[in-house]
C-alpha cells in the first residue's frame, strides 16, 4: 500500500490513545488529545482558506503549536514548509516566495515584525495565522494587502472530529535545507517515500518494514513506553524526521523550546529520558560538558541511548559520554534532508566512520558508474531507492543531485565522499564541498575536526581552506577553547593532530575565537569560519 503520514499518525493514535505522545514545558498530551488538537488546527486552516496542495510556511520555534500545525496541515493535504527562524530578511522572503506559500503560521513578536516587512514582496500569501497576540506592525501590513490575520487560538472553537477527505501516498512534504552557499532548497518528498526512507518503513530498529496501517498500529501497541528527547529545532530535518519516527512508534516525544544543555541533563532524571537526539558536536560538546559537571548530582540511570544526526559527532565527545555512563548506546546516524536516515556509522580503531554494506547505498564515480569494492578510488556516496522527487522549482539542481542512470534507476548524490572496501563497507571521508586541496592532496574538513575535538582544551572547532602561495590551499583551524583551559599554540595543536592524521592534513594556521558559530540546529557555519580564518 501507499502510506500517508497523516494516516499513519491517526492509526497510531487509535491504537494507543491513552499513551502520552508529547511533553513540552511541563505539559503532556496523550495521542488522543494531540490528535484532537491537530484536528482543530486542520479545521482552522481550512476555514482560513487553505486547500489541499497549498503550501503553508511554519515560522515557528519548538512548541505544541508547531507540532499541531505540522499535523493539521498534512491532515487536510496541505504542504507544511519549515522556516529557519534565524534567516536574514532576504532569506526569509526567498523561502516564502520560492515555496509558493499561501499562508504563514508565526508566533514570536520579532518574527511577526520581520514578516510584516516582507508581505509586500510575497504576493501569494493570503492568510497569516498568529500564535499569541498579533503585533500592530503585522496587522497594519496585512490590512494593506487585504491579508486575513487569524488568531491560532480560534482553533479551540473548531471541531475535533476527523472529517477529512481521503489522502494519498503522493501527497507532498517540502523540507527546506540550507546549504553552505546560495539560498535554501526545498526537498520534495512524497509521503510514501518519506515513510519508507526517513521513517525506515515504520521500523527503525528492525529489518522488516511495515506493510500496512494495521501493522503500524499493532507495532505501536507492542512498542515499549519510551521517552525520546528532541533537543534540536523542528525546522531542522533531523528533528522533523525524528518527530515522525517516534510518533510512528507510539513513543513519548519530549520537546524543548531551545537547546539548553542544563535543561537536557536535568530532564534525564525529571522526565526519565531514555533516548536523546542531538545534532553532532555542536550539541554534543556542551551536553557532555554539562553531564560531567552534574555527574553524581543527576540520576542518569534511565538514559539508554544518545543519537546524533546531521553533523559530525567526534570520537572524543563520544568517549567522554561513555566515561560517564559506559552502557550508553551511541548511535551516529548518517543522512540528510535529501535522503533521510541512511543507517548508523561505526567507528574503527583509527577513528574512521564506516557504513556497513547496504543495497540502498553505493559508491559511484563522476559518470555514475559503481566503483569496484576493494579499490582505493575515492567516489561519491549515492543513495538508491525511495529518494525525493527533487528540489522544488529547481530543475538544474534536481538533475545534479538526483540523477537518473541509463537503466532508469534514480540516485541521490549529495557530495559525501568515501571509498568502498572489499566487503562493501563504505568508509566516509567527508563532504566534497568542504574538501581542501593542499599541494594536490585532498583533506576532508570533518576528519581534521574530529581530531581537534579530541583535544581536552578545545570546546569546538571548524576546519576550512586558506590560500597558500606554494600549496594552493592550506588547512586552517578555527577553534574555541574552554574558559579554564591553558592557552594553546599552533605547535601544540599540530603535535596533537599528528598522532592520528597524516602530515599533509595537519593545520598550518589557527585562529582562536570566543565561540564557534553554528546554526540553531548545531550545524557548521563554514562561511563564517572561512571569513575568520582569512583575518
Amino acid at each position: 500500500m501507499q502510506f500517508n503520514l497523516a494516516d499513519v499518525f491517526e492509526s497510531v493514535a487509535e491504537s494507543v490513545p491513552d499513551r502520552v505522545a508529547l511533553t513540552y514545558e511541563g505539559r503532556s498530551l496523550t495521542y488522543a488529545r494531540l490528535d484532537a488538537e491537530a484536528n482543530r488546527v486542520a479545521h482552522l486552516l481550512t476555514q482560513a482558506g487553505i486547500a489541499p496542495g497549498d503550501h503553508v510556511s511554519l515560522f515557528l520555534k519548538n512548541s505544541i503549536e508547531h507540532v499541531t500545525s505540522i499535523l493539521g496541515s498534512i491532515k487536510i493535504r496541505a504542504v507544511p514548509v519549515n522556516v529557519n527562524y534565524r534567516y536574514t530578511p532576504s532569506e526569509l522572503e526567498y523561502i516564502f516566495t520560492n515555496s509558493d506559500s499561501v499562508a504563514v503560521i508565526v508566533e514570536l513578536p520579532e518574527h511577526q515584525r520581520a514578516l510584516a516587512g516582507l508581505l509586500d514582496g510575497c504576493p501569494l500569501i493570503r492568510s497569516v495565522i498568529v500564535v499569541g497576540d498579533p503585533v500592530a506592525e503585522l496587522v497594519d501590513a496585512a490590512a494593506r494587502r487585504s491579508i486575513t490575520v487569524v488568531p491560532f487560538a480560534d482553533s479551540r472553537q473548531q471541531s475535533s472530529s476527523r472529517d477529512f477527505p481521503a489522502r494519498s501516498g503522493d501527497d507532498l512534504y517540502v523540507l527546506y535545507t540550507g546549504g553552505t552557499t546560495g539560498y535554501p532548497k526545498g526537498v520534495m518528498w512524497r509521503h510514501d517515500d518519506f515513510f519508507r526512507k526517513p521513517l525506515s518503513g515504520g521500523n527503525p530498529y528492525g529489518e522488516e518494514k511495515r506493510q500496512d496501517l494495521a501493522e503500524v498500529a499493532s507495532a505501536a501497541k507492542e512498542f515499549p513506553d519510551m521517552s525520546f528527547l528532541i533537543a534540536a529545532p523542528l525546522m531542522h530535518g533531523a528533528a522533523l524526521y525524528s518527530l515522525f519516527t517516534f510518533f510512528t512508534l507510539g513513543a513519548r516525544v519530549v520537546l524543548m523550546r531551545d537547546f539548553d544543555p542544563k535543561k537536557v541533563v536535568e530532564g534525564i532524571e525529571k522526565e526519565s529520558l531514555q533516548v536523546i537526539l542531538i545534532v553532532g558536536d555542536g550539541m554534543g560538546l556542551p551536553l557532555v560538558d554539562e553531564m560531567e559537571r552534574r555527574e553524581g548530582e543527576v540520576d542518569f540511570s534511565s538514559l539508554y541511548s544518545i543519537t546524533s544526526g546531521g553533523a559530525i559527532w567526534s570520537v572524543g565527545v563520544r568517549e567522554r559520554m561513555l566515561a560517564i555512563k559506559p552502557d550508553l548506546v551511541l548511535r551516529d546516524n548518517f543522512g540528510a534532508s535529501e535522503s533521510g536516515n541512511d543507517g548508523a556509522f561505526t567507528v574503527d580503531q583509527d577513528g574512521n566512520l564506516r557504513m556497513p554494506p547496504s543495497p540502498n547505498m553505493v559508491l559511484v564515480d563522476e559518470a555514475l558508474n559503481e566503483i569496484e569494492p576493494g579499490t582505493d578510488e575515492i567516489g561519491y556516496i549515492a543513495r538508491i531507492g525511495n529518494v525525493p522527487l527533487g528540489y522544488y522549482k529547481d530543475a538544474e539542481k534536481t538533475a545534479r543531485t538526483f540523477p537518473t542512470r541509463d537503466d532508469g534507476t534514480r540516485l541521490a548524490i549529495l557530495g559525501d565522499m568515501g571509498r568502498v572496501e572489499v566487503d562493501g563497507t563504505i568508509v566516509f571521508l567527508g563532504r566534497g564541498s568542504q574538501c581542501i586541496n593542499t599541494g594536490g592532496e585532498k583533506v576532508f574538513a570533518e576528519e581534521v575536526e574530529a581530531a581537534l575535538h579530541a583535544h581536552p582544551s578545545i570546546a569546538d572547532a571548524l576546519v576550512v581552506p586558506r590560500p597558500d602561495e606554494r600549496m594552493g590551499q592550506q588547512v586552517a583551524a578555527v577553534i574555541a577553547t574552554y574558559a579554564d583551559a591553558p592557552e594553546l599554540t599552533l605547535t601544540e595543536i599540530q603535535e596533537h593532530c599528528r598522532k592520528t592524521l597524516a602530515g599533509y592534513k595537519i593545520p598550518r594556521a589557527m585562529v582562536v575565537v570566543d565561540a564557534v558559530k553554528r546554526t540553531p540546529a548545531g550545524k557548521a557555519d563554514y562561511r563564517w569560519a572561512t571569513a575568520m580564518a582569512s583575518t
